[in-house]
């Protein structure tokens, strides 16, 4: 698959953080995040069509991709969104665009309605946003890290594959696949992968949730029809709560809908980050 390279490196408070730029400086900055148990991998398709009109900056969050994992190292979501806080000044952008999957849905939006981080739009993909969320398996995971991590490695990389297939309704390129596996595998990965789920608590969208209705920037909502990760109900509820959202539905998509339709999701995001009119 095409190469995808993150070149620059932030000291973030937790760890070093890869990160890139392309497309025009200074031209209507969009930023976006990735969820777990991904990478910025995922939006290489779309933040190369993006980047044909804005200034794209796409980061891999600490204890992901390729940016830092370490022992003891917080990845928390209170964590990642004091670190995507950090991460818009060090780049000195004050109102860019925002387009958020799973996870980095949780960041944006504690960035925004905890840090004081300021975007000119929203789109949520997929987000984790409102309880309940985390799978039995994630459940598991939780209460019994240090046993999963001592898996031998042929399970434990059968275990991942497994699991980010599920992610997917139309499945994934083998070659895809692997990419997205491979940060996971060996020391530190293994224990990396496990260490984040155990720190997925759900309080820390409890902590945001009720504050929905405070967002005032235009909010998009995207939705893979086909998520068994995440219901697709959770989309309406979510727009339901949030001044203005729009939501979109995308067929034959699942959770990971960068994946399963880059261009149907491409376009929506196009239109949006052009405004009315």
């Amino acid at each position: 698959m095409t190469a995808w390279q993150l070149s620059e490196t932030f000291p973030s408070t937790s760890g070093d953080v890869r990160w890139a730029r392309l497309g025009p400086s200074g031209r209507d900055p969009v930023v976006l995040l990735h969820g777990t148990p991904f990478s910025s991998y995922v939006w290489r398709a779309v933040a190369r069509a993006l980047a044909r009109r804005h200034e794209v900056f796409v980061w891999d969050m600490p204890g992901y991709g390729a940016s830092e994992k370490s022992a003891g190292q917080d990845v928390s979501l209170a964590a990642q969104g004091r670190i995507f806080t950090e991460l818009l000044a060090h780049w000195g952008l004050e109102e860019p665009a925002v387009v958020a999957h799973d996870f980095g849905g949780a960041v944006a939006l504690r960035a925004h309605l905890l840090h004081g981080a300021r975007y000119r739009a929203l789109a949520l993909v997929d987000p984790v946003a409102l309880a309940p969320w985390g799978s039995p398996f994630f459940q598991l995971v939780g209460r019994h890290p240090e046993v999963f991590e001592q898996l031998p490695p042929a399970l434990h990389h059968a275990l991942v594959r497994e699991y980010v297939t599920s992610a997917s309704s139309p499945g994934l390129h083998p070659a895809v696949l692997e990419r997205l596996v491979e940060p996971w595998l060996g020391d530190p990965g293994q224990g990396a992968f496990y260490h984040q789920i155990a720190q997925a608590d759900q309080r820390y969208t409890d902590e945001v949730q009720d504050r929905y209705g405070e967002i005032g920037i235009p909010t998009l909502v995207c939705w893979g029809e086909d998520d068994t990760w995440i219901p697709a109900a959770k989309g309406r509820e979510l727009v339901d709560r949030v001044p203005g959202a729009r939501l979109e539905p995308i067929a034959g998509a699942g959770h990971l809908v960068q994946e399963d339709a880059p261009a149907e999701l491409t376009a929506l995001l196009v239109d949006f980050l052009q405004g009315p009119g």
